[in-house]
């Protein structure tokens, strides 16, 4: 019972890793595009790097406990990961 509880534990905290990774990429992303247009807005900038560097933060945190992210990734273990890993369509997303 306490190993199943776990496991769920954990991949609820994968699943909740991952909704802000994405959620940092998207940021990420929007500010780029915004900054493409509007180069000179200070406050822009300030949050691109902000969240750029939240976005590194917590992948690098991920991929340490639960490996890589893609395949251009660094792989911190004695074997490759990458393939172990749920693929995306994979995911069970939601609430069991």
């Amino acid at each position: 019972m306490n190993v199943m509880y776990s496991q769920q534990n954990q991949q609820i905290s994968q699943q909740m890793m991952l909704q802000t990774i994405m959620q940092y990429q998207v940021a990420t992303l929007d500010l780029a595009l915004y900054l493409d247009t509007h180069p000179n807005d200070p406050v822009a900038l300030y949050r691109h790097k902000a969240y750029s560097s939240q976005l590194s933060k917590i992948r690098d945190e991920y991929e340490m406990l639960y490996g890589p992210l893609n395949n251009y990734s660094i792989e911190t273990g004695d074997t490759w990961r990458y393939i172990d890993s749920p693929w995306p369509w994979e995911q069970e997303w939601g609430n069991k």
